[in-house]
This record gives C-alpha cells, structure tokens and sequence, in this order.
C-alpha cells in the first residue's frame, strides 16, 4: 500500500480550537485527530507560502501539550530559533489567518510579541532562548510571580550555540520556575556535529531510564502512608535507577537542572505527564524531548535537510516550483571548489549552512579542509583567524544577519593581528518572508568600522568570481565578498567588469546616480527607461565600496545632482561615506541617499525593494522626481 504523504483529516477538531484554553475542554483522541489537522494545515500552507516546515512539522504533539498543560500568556513560550513557532500560532487565535503565513501585511514567520501577547519574546537567531526564559523568571520572581513559569523550547541544533550554555550557567543557579524544553530532532540546519551531538545521541538510546522512573513513582504513589514520602525522595535526588541506566550524571544536572527524559516527543499522554512533573518542582528543569523533524510528511520525513526552509512546492511530489541551484550560494560555492583545485591551503568553514552558503560542493570535494562548526559564529571567525595564522587561507560563508553575532572576534582576533580571513557574505540586502530578523542589511556599517577591511559588493555572477579571486590573493587582512539572496538575472553591461568601479556617461547631463550589489541593475533598466523618456542620467557603479576607490569621489563631484541608491542601513552606510568626502572636497551640488531607516516586515524581495525606493519602478520614480527639482 502506498504511504500516503500526510495524514487524512477525519473530523474538524481545530475549528473548536479559537484559545488555549479550548484544548484543555479536549479528549486526548480528540487531541490526536486536532494533531493530524494541524499538520495538513501546515503542509498545505507551506507549499503555498513557502516557509519552515521539517521542524514545525516535528513539534506539533509538544506545543499541544504545552498549551494544555501551561496557561499562555501568563506562562511565557520563548521558541529557539522561533521558526518551530507555527502550531503555537495556530493554537492561539491565528489559524484564520495562517494563509497568510510570511506574506505581506500578514502573520510572521517567528515570534512577535507585536502580533500576539502569545508570543512573549521575538527570536529569529539561534541559541537564544535559555538566556531570555533566565530573565523572564527572574522578572516573574521580581514581581512576585510564584504560580507562572518561563518555558523555552530549544532545538537540538541550538544547543552547538555557546549562548545556550551562557544561559545554562546562569539559569542553573537561580531557584526560578524556569523549563528548558529540548526538542532533539537529531538535525540541525545542516547534521549536527561536534561533542554534543554525539552526547545526546548517546541519551537518546537511555529512553527506558524515564519510562522506568515513571512506572516506580507511580507504583509508589499508590503505596498508602510511606508511598508518596518515598516517591518524592526519588524525584529530588539522582536515582539509583538513572545511574544504572546513564551510568552518571547528565551535563544539564551539572548546570543546575533537573533532568527529565528522553521522552517520545509524538506521545501527548507521555509529553503531558513530563511536562506537569516539571511543574512540580519549581526550580530550574531541563525537559529531553525526541522527536521526528518533517513528521507525518513523507518528502519531509526522508530529506528533513532540505524541507527546513522551503520555497513554494507540490504537495503531491514534493518538488519545489523553483530550483534552489540557481543562486549567487551556489555560483560562490562552485567557484570556491575551482580556487580549491589550485590552491591546498583555501579552507572552507560554515556555522550548520553546508547547504545554505553552497558550501556543499566543497565539503564533497574536499572533506579533510571543510569545517562545519555548529551554529558557532564567534567560533568560526577566531577559528578562521587562527587558520590564516597558520598560513592557510579560511573562507568563512555565513549569512550576513547571522555574521552580526561574531563583529568582537572580527575586530579582536582577525583585525588587530592584520590576519588574512575571507567572508563570503551570504544573503546580503533583505531577504524576503523571513522578515527583521533574517535580513542583511547591517553588515556595511559594522563592517566599515574595522581597520584594514576590504568590502565588495558584486553586482552579477561573473563579478563575483573575480570578486572572491581579488578577496583570496590580492588583499590582506579581512576581506569581505557580500552577496544577496536568489539568482542572477541582471541584463546590464558586462564588458567591462572590474573590482573598482564603472562609471557610465556620455549622455550630457548633470546628474549621476550611484550604486552596487544587485541594485545596481535595477538602477540601470530604470535608467533605459529615462533615457527613452529625456531624462538621461550617468551611472556609477561600485565594486569594492570599501575602502572607497581613487577616483570615485571626484567623479561625483563633477555633477550637480548626485542621489546614491544603497541596500544597506542608512546610518553608518556607504552613501554616508561618500556624502561626507563629497563635502570635504568641498562639494557644491545637490546630494541625496535613498537607503532604509527601519526594520522591514516580512514581504516578498520584490515589494520590500519598492517600499525603500530601490526597484526599478520606485528608481524610474525618483529620476522623474529630480528631473522636476524635488
């Protein structure tokens, strides 16, 4: 028989659902049935919408039983990374909307205490949840809050994260109503890797130690008189049975906690019962909960990897509308294998993103100079700087919204010793339905900020290549390749691409629009268009923005309307540089930057490009604009 590739629906349970409180009033068949609904409603949703589906898929039986054992909002959720967060949503008030999932004027992707007082943090990043829940209970105890906890679910990728084990330290040692929530799905982003992995795989394989546990506490609860007294001995100290069983003490009882687990994460009966017994003990818990990422869908279950983040995709087979292989990751994950073939010393480092930065290729080819170092950027980057000590030359691909973590190990461990690190700056510029939390448009101001740096900004695949080329052998100290999401689709001229700059003119005016990265193309098509309509302007295009090359400045001086076009943070950005050395050389003309002042919601690229000015259409708006004199 065919293994259907998600479950039927048999009833309507979820339209009974409009607020926690009516999952307390359910059976726990009706429970079951709510679970199986729940995950249509998710693969249906996700193939339209694109999104996360492996791990929310994976985590719907415990979110369940935590909205029916905790009282959210007063108990507060803090999800790790937050992108497990789609069933919470839907249990508290929003499966109406869920259509609208990572749209436009729609409902996020992650946790935002803006869109529900159901969700009590917002998280985007890993590895932050112990932290926050830390100061959660801390705050409920300030205010005298005794009967509430803070609870945070972790992913078992999360916990390679050396913040998750800052906030163990500090929430160990505090008496709060605090729970940590593993949720051990063996995968991460990209496998999990490191000491910790194999700890808890170690674990994993110690189910029996709960289910033992359990079964004599109950027994023993049943017992009249002596029972009860004997049971809460057991439950406050390390049991002879989990020693048998682990053979010593976990790591989390060493932080602090009570540990409790592992437990069938897809049991709600088993999950209920864990869950009331963390309550009980009003300190510290640390809950091991195992799961199954992308259950209940097959494609899903089989390549849990690759249905993380997905793009829009048939239901039926599981193909995605578009192929991800296409993209500026892929493009600089391939050319960094042929730099490779050349050069033994190229080394390749990710924080979990093998396939997310195309890195993938590399570590086929080359295994014995790939490292994926968990979801660990501050690692990666002195990791990298003590590579390049070495005499190798390290290629750290990261994300740029992640990269922001590790900016005190770039200026500390790389900068000040003049060592030689490349970053491949994926996903730079914003990035879509992931929303604030996912966008790159910070990593110019911060950048800029660190001696001796080298930032390029490549506008097509070809420049790319000679971009990274440059960044290996003719720089020194840290040298930046920074890159945005999706494919090249540009249609400017190529036939003079270089690592400085282009400047193109000849249409006898006095205005000059600046630019790089991928808007730079749009500049250049809206400007086809002006020329058509007598509104010429000259173009000058940035390849390396910083240090800004000779030569570029008095090139603008020379017109009388200058206006810079930057996908990046207005402050601090390289428009603002460019202003101010435009005023040093005592500049007399009009100057203008069109660059975003705020964080941008989750939209598609397209509308967020047009809502900061910079799509085609919004360019062509503006050249109207300063031919008018506005």
């Amino acid at each position: 028989m065919e293994k259907k590739k998600y479950p039927e629906m048999n009833e309507s349970i979820l339209e009974q659902v409009h607020s926690p409180r009516d999952l307390k009033k359910l059976t726990l068949a009706q429970c079951q049935t709510l679970c199986k609904e729940i995950r249509r409603l998710l693969v249906e949703t996700v193939s339209k919408t694109g999104g996360h589906l492996a791990s929310n898929l994976g985590s719907v039986e415990l979110t369940v039983a935590m909205h029916r054992v905790f009282s959210s909002p007063d108990d507060k959720f803090i999800w790790d990374v937050g992108h497990q967060c789609y069933t919470h949503k839907i249990l508290t008030g929003r499966w109406t909307k869920f259509s609208t999932l990572r749209q436009q004027d729609g409902i996020s992707g992650f946790p935002k205490p803006n869109e529900s007082e159901h969700d009590a943090f917002i998280s985007g990043h890993s590895s932050t949840a112990i932290s926050v829940a830390c100061g959660i209970a801390e705050g409920m105890r300030l205010q005298g809050d005794t009967e509430h906890f803070a609870v945070a679910v972790v992913g078992d990728g999360a916990m390679t994260g050396g913040l998750s084990y800052e906030g163990m330290n500090n929430a160990g040692k505090s008496k709060n109503n605090l729970i940590v929530i593993l949720n051990d799905n063996d995968m991460s982003i990209s496998r999990n890797v490191g000491g910790l992995a194999k700890y808890l795989s170690s674990m994993r394989s110690s189910e029996g130690y709960v289910r033992t546990k359990k079964a004599v506490e109950r027994r023993l609860n049943r017992t009249a008189v002596i029972g009860p007294s004997v049971a809460k001995v057991i439950k406050n100290s390390k049991s002879v049975v989990r020693d048998a069983l682990l053979q010593s003490a976990t790591i989390f009882e060493d932080f602090g906690f009570v540990y409790l687990g592992p437990v069938d994460g897809h049991n709600i009966s088993a999950l209920e019962e864990v869950l009331a017994a963390g309550k009980e003990y009003h300190r510290p818990v640390f809950i091991h909960v195992h799961t199954v990422k992308g259950k209940g869908y097959c494609p899903a279950e089989e390549n849990p990897g690759e249905y993380h983040g997905v793009s829009r995709f048939d239901i039926e087979t599981g193909n995605p509308e578009v192929s991800g292989t296409d993209s500026y990751s892929d493009m600089f994950g391939k050319e960094l294998v042929r730099l490779a073939q050349q050069d033994s010393r190229i080394c390749a480092i990710t924080a979990a993103m093998e396939h997310g930065t195309g890195l993938h290729y590399f570590a086929r080819k080359f295994p014995g100079r790939y490292y994926d170092v968990g979801i660990a950027e501050q690692h990666a980057v002195t990791f990298s700087a003590a590579l390049a000590s070495m005499g190798q030359l390290p290629v750290f691909a990261v994300y740029s919204s992640f990269l922001q973590r590790a900016y005190d190990q770039l200026m500390h461990d790389v900068a000040i010793g003049g060592l030689h690190v490349v970053l491949g700056i994926d996903r730079a510029g914003v990035v879509g339905e992931d929303g604030e939390t996912h966008h790159g448009l910070y990593d110019v101001s911060y950048l800029s900020s660190v001696p001796g740096v080298s930032i390029y900004a490549p506008s097509c695949y070809d420049e790319l290549r000679i971009c990274l080329r440059r960044a290996l052998y003719r720089d020194k100290g840290l040298a930046c390749v920074r890159y945005p999401r999706g494919s090249d689709k540009t249609i400017f001229d190529k036939s003079a691409l270089n690592t400085e700059y282009t400047h193109v003119s000849g249409h006898k005016t006095d205005v000059l629009y600046i630019s790089y990265g991928r808007v730079y193309d749009a500049l250049y098509r809206a400007n086809c268009a002006a020329v058509e309509a007598g509104m010429p302007c000259d173009l000058l295009k940035l390849t390396r923005i910083f240090p800004l090359s000779d030569g570029t400045v008095q090139i603008a001086k020379s017109y009388r309307k200058v206006v810079f076009l930057e996908e990046a943070y207005y402050y601090g950005g390289i428009s603002q540089m460019f202003g101010d050395l435009l005023l040093e050389e005592g500049y007399q003309g009009s100057y203008r930057r069109v660059a975003p002042k705020q964080y941008l919601a989750q939209a598609s690229t397209a509308a967020q490009l047009d809502i900061m000015g910079l799509s085609e259409e919004a360019i062509y708006r503006d050249i109207q604009r300063t031919y008018q004199g506005e």
